[in-house]
Order: C-alpha cells, then sequence, then structure tokens
C-alpha cells in the first residue's frame, strides 16, 4: 500500500486516500505552543485531540469558535475548502487554527485565503514524512507549511523544542 504512495496516480498525488497522519514529533512541537483541543479531520484511530470530527462529523460544518485548532486536512480537491474555513472560524473570539498543508504558493486557495487572512506562515524544513496507520512513510514530494490564522503567538517566540527539530 505505501509503496504506491509516490507513483504517478499514487495517492501522495491524487485524493485517494484521506487520512495521511501527522508525524508526532511535528504535532507534538507545535502542541508544545498553542496545547490544541481540537482536531476537526481526524478519525478514530488517528486523532490527536480528545475532541475531534471524523469525515462522517464533517467538521466543515461544526463551529471551531473559542477553540485551539490543530488541522491537517485532506490533501485533495477540497483543501480549499478546509483553508478557508480555518480563515473564517478563526475571526471568532479565542480562536486559533493551525493548519499543516502543502506549500503550493501558487493555487487559488493560497491566494485567496492564506496570503491575505494568516497571521503567520511557517515553511517547513525538509519533507514531511507523514504516517499511514501509524507506519511512516517516504518523505513527501512535495514542501509543507504551517499557516496560522488568528490567535497571538504566546510569549515564547520559537520555543527551543522547535529550533532542535530544525523544522523551522
Amino acid at each position: 500500500m505505501a509503496s504506491n504512495f509516490f507513483v504517478a496516480g499514487g495517492a501522495a498525488l491524487t485524493s485517494d486516500n484521506m487520512e495521511w497522519e501527522t508525524p508526532p514529533e511535528l504535532y507534538e512541537a507545535v502542541d508544545a505552543i498553542w496545547n490544541f483541543d481540537l482536531d476537526p479531520c481526524a478519525s478514530d484511530e488517528n486523532h490527536l485531540c480528545e475532541d475531534y470530527f471524523t469525515a462522517d462529523d464533517d467538521g466543515l460544518s461544526k463551529d471551531w469558535g473559542g477553540r485551539r485548532v490543530f488541522c491537517n486536512p485532506p490533501y485533495g480537491r477540497a483543501i480549499g475548502k478546509w483553508v478557508e474555513k480555518a480563515a473564517k472560524e478563526s475571526i471568532k473570539p479565542n480562536t486559533v487554527v493551525i493548519l499543516l498543508i502543502p506549500s503550493r504558493t501558487d493555487t487559488a486557495y493560497w491566494n485567496d485565503w492564506v496570503k491575505p487572512y494568516a497571521a503567520e506562515v511557517s515553511f517547513l524544513r525538509g519533507r514531511v514524512k507523514y504516517r499511514l496507520h501509524g507506519k511512516e512513510l517516504n518523505s513527501s514530494p512535495f514542501p509543507s507549511a504551517l499557516i496560522r490564522f488568528g490567535g497571538r503567538l504566546p510569549d515564547i517566540a520559537r520555543p527551543e523544542a522547535l529550533r532542535e527539530e530544525r523544522l523551522f
């Protein structure tokens, strides 16, 4: 299954599989800053927060207001809807949304939502090694970024954990 991930027509280049899991070390480093309490793009097997929405719950239709949200959205054609949702939800009081997305700066979603509304964009060093069913895959074929919508960066600007992991 993982062997076809990066080939032409493989799931990394299509929207065939929507459950590419965030590497734990990446999530833990960012969670150390924000203490997330909602994962709107999860499954019962891969959720990162106690509160989460599955595909059946439809996180796009739910209220994220007042939450600290970590969102690794499906990277298929619907990614723009998730980026738009993050930007719009972040204007609610006490709401911050961090997205882990491909840094595809030429796309409509990037130019329509990230560029004008993101509070911070952090391009990740190297390529993310996503997981599938808990197993690490090869590096992704695209660069990634963490996008912050809303919220104010905590008093610690860049914690040592992030610098030591060389994520940024």
